[in-house]
Order: C-alpha cells, then structure tokens, then sequence
C-alpha cells in the first residue's frame, strides 16, 4: 500500500521552522511520506505567522493555491494566524482543520481523526489557556538544528499581538532540553541554534535561568556550535555575555532587537529599554568578541516618528556597526494599542525609510565581512550542492563557498577568506 503524502508549508519564524519539522516526524513515524511544498500531496500542514498583515495575506493565498493544485487533500492550519483568526480561516474554500497553538501537538491526532470534511473543525484556545508546551528541534539534512526552549511572551509591546498568539511565558525543564540536544547530537547534526519567542526570558515555569541552561547545553558531547536565535537587550546580562566569550561552543554571533533609535519612540512602542542601555549592551559584546556578528531587528514607520527621531535610529545602527538588518515597516495589527496611536507615518515616507535602511544594511554588512578577507576561519559545510559550489558558515555568521566536495559536508572545515562572489558571498580555499 502506497503510504500517503503529507507536505508542510511553513510561515515565519525558527520556532514555527522548529514545531514544523517535530510535527513532520510525527507523520512519518504514523507511515506518511513527507514530499515537498510544490509536490501533489494528500495531507497539506499549513504553520502560519500573523507578525504583519503581509503574513496573513501570504497564508490565505497559500491555502488557496494548495486547494486548487490538490483539490482532494486534507488542508490542516496551526500557527499564529490560526490562532488568532481561527474562524476567518475555517471560512477559506479547502480548510478542513483550524488548530490553536496550544494544541499545535495533537496535529497528526486530529488528522488521523478527521471526521467530516463538510465544514472546517476549528480547535480554538483562550490566550488565558495556552498552558501547554510543544517541544520541538528541527532535523533533515541541515547541519544545524533549530531547537524551542522557551514560548510565549509577557511583554505586550505596542505594536505586538504575539502574547495573543503564543500566550504567557512558559518552557520545559533543562533536563528535558538537554535530552533533545542529545537526540540532536546522536543524529549528526553538530550546530544547534537556540531559539524561541522570547529566549532570554526562560525559566519562568520551571525556576531556572538561561544561563543555567547555556551552562547545561555547553556540556552535551557532540555539539560543536551553539547559536542564540534572538535575544531582549534588557535580558542579555553581563553573564550570559561572558559566559558566551570564554565557551568555546557558543559562537560570537548574536541578534539582538533594537526596533528603534529613538528612546521617545522605544518608550511609546513599550519597549523595556533606552537607546543608551542598547549602546551599552553592544559595547560590552564588543569588548569581549570584537568578532562578533550582530544581527539587529528594526521597525520602520512607527507612530511619531519623525525624521529625527528616525536619524536617531539610522546612527545608532551605523555607531554600534550592525553587521546586518531585518528591516520591518510598521503594520497595524487589530487589538494592539498602536492602532490608536496618533501621528501615523505616511506609507510612502515608511517606504523610502526602509529603502535608505536597506542600502545601510547592504554597507555595513559588506564592511564587517571585508575585515576578514585574507584571513582563516573555520567553515561547517552543508550539503547541497549549487552549480558545483557548496556553501557553510563561519562561527561569526559569514557565508562562505567553496568548491562541492562530499567529503566537507557537515565537517568543520579551516579556510582561507578570499573574496566575495556575486552574490556577497565569500569565496575560500580550503586549508585543512
């Protein structure tokens, strides 16, 4: 009997990348056989994100491209669109299940017990609810692997509606966590990126800290690399930052949100620092890694921002040399007190920003990754192979290639920078 097929469309963030691939080994351990997004399938998982209203628009027409090339397969939703507009996409032609994300788990359940396909079954939760914890890592032929450690959020910025989406704060035990980076190890994979909604803020279920818990994963034989995925300024202590430099496994590489520059606009957007606690937070990274990559988060357009206040932003990034950034333009989300804000930002003045933000995160990153040419660094490999190139990363996030070999895929590998491709990647000649 030919197995069914089961393809998972995955929006947003390195958790939901996460909770989609443990989902995915689920099915294939219930007899499924995974194929790809574009593929034919019977089963069509949906993980969306609903950070912007682009998100949102971006899963509908996703929904609907999967309906009309599989007019027969089973559509299931999760994620934080799902969780918040549950019963707006029960109504899209195709759903047939609508999961919360606390219920997120029970995927391969509910499918398996679908009982009629006359209308969407919706599996709604209370934000107030959203007790449960789905652990989760990604696997596949990466050589890295995205592992959950934390979910939720309490912080209610402004302009945010992922505490409505993802509930309060909440983790598993570093027991727990420890035996997952071990099943990672054991798998082969060598690199884990430690990720979650609010990563620093772990420990409020279990009484323990995120230091306790770097301190644990530092010592899982097997594991070469850690990587923190995204990390509160006002959470990433003096502690964690030393600890980080003296380890030889957690790598100079940190992405730290900033959002703005302006310490007027922070305090509106209910951010829960200044623009000097940022400089400072940076500075001390710098003193201990000055190779340290750091990848920022900006919000472009927000409510009263003016020129000035955006100016505030542009020199700050330029100041503490952002190695590169995610540049978002502020979108409305119903239900978060930025709706109600006055003096909005004209689209068109919020475009031009984004584009004067991309053409200095194109500069600063082209200067921090020309310090290193000439230089050696030590590359892990991934596997695929692109033109007869293959493509890896050194430990302070700098993309490099290098001719296809077998035998350095998910090796650790001692090259030599050369110099950048045409796409901006570096070139290297491999040297041991």
């Amino acid at each position: 009997m030919t197995p069914k097929r089961v393809s998972f469309h995955t929006l947003g963030c390195k958790l939901n990348f996460s909770e989609s691939s443990t989902l995915a080994r689920e099915f294939e351990r219930g007899g499924y056989r995974r194929v790809e997004p574009s593929e034919p399938t019977d089963v069509a998982i949906i993980n969306s994100c609903s950070v912007t209203e682009h998100a949102d628009k971006k899963c509908r027409n996703i929904i609907r491209k999967i309906h009309r090339r599989n007019p027969d397969a089973i559509i299931a939703v999760t994620g934080c669109y799902a969780q918040l507009k549950p019963h707006d996409i029960a109504a899209i032609e195709g759903v047939d299940i609508v999961l919360s994300n606390n219920d997120k788990g029970d995927m391969f359940r509910r499918v398996e017990e679908l009982r009629t396909r006359d209308k969407a079954e919706v599996y709604s939760c209370a934000v107030e609810n959203m007790t449960r914890f789905f652990a989760a890592y990604s696997s596949g032929d990466r050589t890295r692997s995205f592992l959950k450690v934390q979910d939720g959020c309490d912080y209610k910025c402004a302009y945010c509606t992922i505490h409505y989406a993802r509930g309060s704060s909440r983790n598993i035990a570093i027991s727990e966590i420890v035996r997952e980076a071990e099943e990672i190890a054991a798998a082969g994979q060598k690199e884990i990126v430690i990720t979650g909604i609010n990563t620093g803020d772990f420990g409020r279920t279990t009484g323990e800290s995120f230091i306790d818990l770097l301190k644990a994963l530092n010592e899982v034989e097997g594991i070469e690399r850690y990587r923190i995925s995204s990390i509160e300024p006002n959470l990433i202590t003096d502690e964690i930052i030393e600890f980080c430099a003296a380890s030889p496994k957690f790598v100079p590489h940190f992405h730290i949100p900033l959002q703005s520059g302006s310490t007027r606009i922070l305090g509106l957007m209910r951010r829960r620092y200044t623009a000097d606690r940022y400089r400072e937070r940076i500075a001390k990274i710098r003193s201990l890694m000055p190779d340290a990559f750091l990848g920022v988060d900006v919000i472009v357009g927000f409510p009263g921002e003016g020129e000035e206040e955006f100016l505030e932003t542009y020199r700050l990034l330029e100041e503490v040399g952002a190695s590169f950034l995610h540049i978002f333009p502020f979108s409305e989300r119903p239900g978060t007190p930025a709706v109600e804000m006055p003096n909005k930002v004209q689209s068109r003045v919020s475009t031009e920003r984004v584009s004067r933000l991309e053409e200095l995160s194109n500069r600063l990153h082209k200067e921090f990754a020309s310090k290193y040419l000439g230089t050696e660094r030590e590359v892990l490999f991934e596997s695929t192979d692109r033109s007869g190139l293959m493509y890896g990363y050194t430990d302070n996030y700098l993309r490099v290639s290098a001719p296809y070999n077998t035998a350095y895929i998910n090796n650790f590998c001692r090259v030599r920078l050369v110099a950048f491709d045409d796409e901006g990647n570096i070139s290297s000649e491999i040297i041991g």
